[in-house]
């Protein structure tokens, strides 16, 4: 943690409330002497804000604190996203990670994070999911598929709710483990992709392969369990090509510089010689790092189940966003591409819109690609990101 003090220029850390970031809040202070400026990002929707959290942290640590209240703007904060990530980009906290990352940027040159501790310490939730699933696989697959069913009959509820939660874990259960990861994982399952696709795409497209990329992760990992080959995959895969890209090009946006302690890797080498039951012991995730801040942190934060830096596209694609997504995904430009069906398409905006189905996570992928496209392909010079125009239903320009 002192090597990543060291440095003659205001630092800060981006603190969500969660055990990772007042982690390193509580370190940071033992360190130094001097103030410790915090920085959170908030939600208008309950379920995905973290901010009292992220208060009674920065109240315990006497901290020098700044929120945002994060809040849907389409025609501004998409285009320079899609600019400044230049692929088609699809984590939808791309969003609160670039306002996080502008706000600490008011105020300080580099900032600590917290990436890095859910690898390391297993606080995922789909680490408990799969140990859980792994005991039940001695059930025969007609009684795996009938507790599926029975929970299919469950009222739908937000994407955070614990009856969605609980579809979703069942909805793995008949699959075979890598499998079954995906489908806690992604957003596309294969039935999806066979709606979705045209006869053209899907010939032309190669086979998705990532059941197999992920079931080779995970069988070259040296680990003693499949828990902590899961998460052994998520290092190789999630870790780097997701999360720290994210993060990088968030910051490198907003010119502040972002550093990770959880990474260090004398840190991540003790975690992974560490025995499974030091970090998922029984239902409690991340079971040392609790116990190493119990009495440092608040009770609450050491409690509190994992929320993740989740964003209400869900609520926002029935609102804000709505127009925008039927326009830009239905439009003739969109249509041309040939990549999708407008049927399957339309089906899916129109579920999610009436609350029968939740298809957020499907419905931004697809944004953020129609918008790469969009700039980057059919624009084919692609200019600054604070020059782009809105988009708008047919690609152009008001």
């Amino acid at each position: 943690m002192a090597l990543r003090l060291v440095g003659d220029v205001p630092l800060g850390v981006l603190l969500s409330g969660g055990l990772d970031s007042s982690a390193v809040v509580a370190t940071m202070r033992d360190l130094t002497s001097g103030p410790v400026r915090t920085f959170s990002i908030g939600f208008d929707q309950p379920e995905y804000d973290e901010l009292a959290y992220a208060r009674e942290v920065a109240a315990r640590f006497e901290t020098e604190h700044h929120e945002l209240v994060v809040r849907p703007d389409a025609a501004t904060l998409l285009r320079k996203l899609v600019w400044h990530y230049g692929e088609p980009f699809a984590d939808s906290s791309a969003v609160p990670s670039y306002c996080l990352a502008e706000l600490a940027r008011r105020s300080v040159t580099v900032a600590l994070a917290g990436d890095g501790g859910d690898e390391s310490f297993l606080g995922y939730d789909r680490y408990r999911a799969a140990r859980v699933a792994g005991r039940l696989d001695w059930l025969p697959p007609l009684a795996r598929r009938g507790l599926r069913a029975v929970l299919s009959l469950a009222p739908r509820g937000s994407a955070r709710s614990p009856l969605t939660r609980a579809r979703r874990f069942a909805d793995g259960l008949a699959l075979d483990p890598a499998r079954r990861y995906l489908q806690w994982v992604g957003s596309v399952d294969d039935l999806w992709v066979r709606r979705l696709a045209t006869p053209q795409f899907a010939r032309a497209a190669a086979p998705p392969g990532a059941v197999a990329l992920l079931a080779d992760m995970a069988a070259e990992s040296d680990a003693v369990g499949p828990v902590e080959a899961l998460a052994h995959a998520d290092v190789r895969s999630y870790l780097p090509d997701d999360l720290l890209v994210k993060m990088d090009i968030a910051s490198m946006a907003t010119s502040l510089e972002v550093r990770s302690p959880l990474l260090d890797h004398r840190l991540v080498e003790f975690a992974a010689r560490l025995p499974v039951r030091l970090k998922l012991r029984n239902a409690t995730p991340k079971y040392l790092l609790r116990r190493a801040m119990a009495g440092v942190l608040p009770a609450s934060v050491i409690a509190r189940r994992k929320m993740g830096f989740g964003v209400p596209i869900e609520h926002w694609l029935r609102r804000e966003l709505r127009d925008l997504a039927y326009d830009v995904l239905l439009d003739d430009r969109a249509r041309q591409r040939g990549y999708f069906e407008p049927a399957a398409i339309r089906l899916m905006l129109d579920e999610h819109i009436a609350g029968r189905a939740l298809h957020h996570t499907r419905l931004w992928n697809l944004l953020m690609l129609e918008l790469w496209h969009r700039t980057f392909i059919d624009r084919r010079c692609p200019i600054r990101a604070d020059a782009l125009p809105p988009f708008t239903g047919d690609g152009t320009t008001p």
